[in-house]
């Protein structure tokens, strides 16, 4: 927050909501995108998932982001520090960010069809993991 990466906003159960709605759209892309052949937009399909399910967490909280990076170092100050999420999920994320980086603006950078099959899995986890976090904040996202 004192970089201004996150600011502020009132809680938005409607917008947690859209937000883990945006989510599961993007597994759904992901997997077709695999299906196709489409290997990197299948692997940056799988962290926008992984985003958009962190996103609605901040949301809930009352916050927006102005980074992704910052979505990551919230989750770990607000949740894995207290035992909430298991620190696992933030080191999941931050990679899954990186490959999507890398994918995207590294020319030289080539996914495997293996990287993005474990994107996939991971994200639909990682997507499953903030249901049941947004679940014990007293979000029904079923």
């Amino acid at each position: 927050m004192r970089e201004g990466l996150l600011r502020s906003i009132p809680p938005s159960p409607p917008r947690a909501l859209g937000s883990m709605k945006t989510a599961e759209n993007w597994l759904r892309e992901a997997a077709k995108n695999l299906d196709g052949g489409t290997i990197n937009s299948s692997v940056m399909a799988s962290y926008l998932a992984m985003f958009h399910a962190a996103r609605s967490v901040l949301f809930l909280d009352g916050f927006r982001e102005k980074s992704h990076y910052c979505i990551a170092r919230y989750l770990e100050e607000k949740y894995a520090k207290s035992g909430a999420l298991e620190r696992r999920w933030i080191e999941i994320l931050d990679h899954q960010r990186e490959l999507r980086h890398n994918s995207q603006y590294d020319i030289g950078f080539e996914t495997s069809e293996d990287e993005a099959e474990e994107a996939l899995k991971t994200s639909k986890e990682f997507v499953e993991r903030m249901k049941l976090l947004l679940g014990k904040l007293g979000l029904d996202v079923r």
